[in-house]
């Protein structure tokens, strides 16, 4: 089956780095990196995120530089209060600093994992100007790769926002920055009419209150009257990905409860791979290609907990092969193929099945 696709070299939009924390600096090779995401992997330490948008570090007004996956936590890090403290975004390389304040994505000695997607230009949408949407965006934007990172302030009631991709979203987090309020994922398998919380094992909660049962379109998303995603005279941050063939994709699949797992088609050699229960209470696992460069992946973090790395079993978390075109479940865990479970999942890819010259990749 053909996957012909316009990302030919994937590690140029995503990419993981494993390093050991030195309290110093340590550096990022990748171009444009606009969304960082840091977790300790052998200590219970919470999951922290930076994005190019509200910046590395503290200046004294704007953005506080890190909010926390694992927690329903607003922004914080005043005392990130210079560049050598926090992260240095780069258009050829991005800076770790030495991480004085003990936010735990430089300690010394620790081994540690980033992962990091491209976003090359900056965007602004001035609502009353343009007549798109009806609140105000800004943040940066990488079309070819699908994603954004906008910041917004909410106003009161169902508002909608620009996205600038393009093309229609396919999974939205959110986070409200100024409260302590649960992250909110819009996934298109799951609905507009629901949502997820990143921070929690929570199955999908029925409810419009967040995406206000509106699909988002190639231009728009419409954030309903909810505190986690349009709380009034409260910034906000969502990211934003829509699909491209052979580089990303955002489905779900249904668990079959044998170590002879369901196979998840994704028209490429995954990089990174995070799943979730929708229709159940379970984890948010994490596994991708460098922490497990050959088969099987079973290196597993979690986007909902602060908890160590741990070795994933035939009915312990998730447990796959990545195959050129695609996952293959290899345990039958609950979270990751229980018999009859839906999971939705966030894929990147290493290298498309068929490049744009139509030439395969290859398997591990």
């Amino acid at each position: 089956m053909a996957a012909y696709t316009t990302v030919d070299d994937p590690t140029i939009y995503v990419g993981t780095t494993l390093y050991t924390g030195n309290q110093s600096t340590v550096t990022l090779t990748m171009d444009n990196i606009g969304w960082l995401w840091m977790k300790r992997r052998g200590s219970d330490i919470r999951n922290v995120l930076f994005d190019n948008v509200r910046g590395g570090h503290y200046t004294g007004s704007g953005f506080k530089p890190v909010i926390v996956s694992d927690t329903n936590d607003a922004s914080q890090g005043t005392d990130i209060d210079s560049a050598a403290k926090g992260i240095t975004f780069g258009s050829t390389q991005t800076v770790i600093g030495n991480d004085q304040h003990g936010y735990s994505y430089n300690r010394s000695g620790h081994s540690m994992v980033a992962w990091h997607w491209a976003t090359g230009t900056s965007f602004s949408n001035d609502a009353s100007a343009t007549g798109v949407g009806s609140v105000d965006t800004a943040g940066t934007i990488s079309a070819d790769a699908g994603f954004s990172i906008m910041t917004y302030t909410g106003v009161s009631g169902q508002q909608t926002i620009a996205h600038g991709l393009g093309a229609v979203p396919k999974m939205v987090i959110v986070k409200n920055l100024d409260s302590s309020e649960n992250w909110r994922v819009y996934h298109h398998k799951v609905g507009a009419g629901a949502y997820l919380k990143l921070n929690t094992t929570d199955a999908k909660t029925d409810d419009t209150g967040p995406f206000s049962n509106t699909t988002p379109t190639s231009t728009l998303i419409t954030m309903g009257g909810d505190d986690g995603t349009m709380h009034g005279s409260e910034e906000l941050v969502a990211y934003i990905f829509a699909e491209k063939q052979g580089y990303s994709k955002f489905g779900k699949y249904i668990g079959n409860g044998n170590v002879d797992g369901t196979f998840i088609y994704l028209g490429f050699k995954p990089a990174w791979f995070m799943i979730k229960s929708s229709s159940n209470a379970e984890q948010w696992e994490i596994v991708d290609n460098v922490r497990d460069p050959v088969n099987p992946v079973n290196q597993v973090l979690v986007a909902n907990s602060d908890a160590e790395e741990t070795t994933g079993g035939t009915g312990n978390r998730i447990y796959c092969d990545f195959l050129s075109n695609g996952v293959k479940l290899r345990g039958n865990a609950s979270q990751a193929n229980g018999d009859g479970v839906t999971i939705i999942y966030m894929a990147f890819a290493e290298m498309p099945f068929v490049n744009s010259k139509g030439v395969p990749g290859n398997a591990r």
